[in-house]
C-alpha cells in the first residue's frame, strides 16, 4: 500500500469497483470471483485483504489482474476454480467477466443440443435444478390453484 491518492473508483478486470470497499470484497463485484478466492489471492500476492481497494498502487492492481488472468500459477488448490475439467481442453480453467458468460451460454446450448432432461428444462423455460413448480416459477397471472369440481 504504497500509493499517496486515494482513488475512489478503481478498475480491476474490467470492472469498476468502489474504491471505499476492502480489497477482498471488492474483488468479490467481478463476476466468476468470490470471497473466496478474493481472500486467497490477495494472501497469495501478499495484500492485505481487509486494506480499501482505493488505497492500492498501479504496481498491485496489475498484479492483481495477472493473478486473475492466471490463478494457477500462484498455486492454488484446483478446487477454487470455477471450470474444471473443461469440456474442450479437459483442464482446469477460472473464468471471470464475460467470458464465464460465454461458456455457460455455451454449456446450456449443448445440453439442448443432445437433448438431454436439463437441455429440455432449459427449452422450456421450466426450473431445472429439481426445485418444485407446483405454485412457483409461474409466469403471467396466474394467481390461485384451480380445484376439482365435486
Amino acid at each position: 500500500m504504497s500509493s499517496t491518492t486515494f482513488r475512489y473508483i478503481v478498475r480491476v478486470a474490467g470492472v469498476d469497483i468502489d474504491g471505499n470497499l476492502k480489497v477482498a470484497y471488492g474483488l468479490a463485484k467481478i463476476k466468476g470471483v468470490g470471497v473466496t478466492l478474493a481472500y486467497a489471492l490477495c494472501r497469495k500476492l501478499g495484500i492485505d485483504p481487509e486494506a480499501r481497494i482505493g488505497n492500492l498502487s498501479e504496481a498491485e492492481v496489475k498484479k492483481i489482474e495477472e493473478a486473475l488472468a492466471n490463478p494457477k500459477v500462484l498455486g492454488l488448490p484446483d478446487w477454487m476454480f470455477n471450470r474444471r475439467k473443461d469440456y474442450e481442453s479437459g483442464k482446469d480453467l477460472h473464468l471471470i467477466g464475460s467470458d464465464l458468460i460465454i461458456a455457460v451460454k455455451r454449456d446450456i446450448e449443448l445440453l439442448k443440443k443432445i437433448r438431454c432432461w436439463r437441455g429440455i428444462r432449459h427449452q422450456l423455460g421450466l426450473k431445472v435444478r429439481g426445485q418444485r413448480t407446483r405454485t412457483t416459477g409461474r409466469l403471467g397471472v396466474t394467481v390461485g390453484v384451480k380445484r376439482k369440481r365435486r
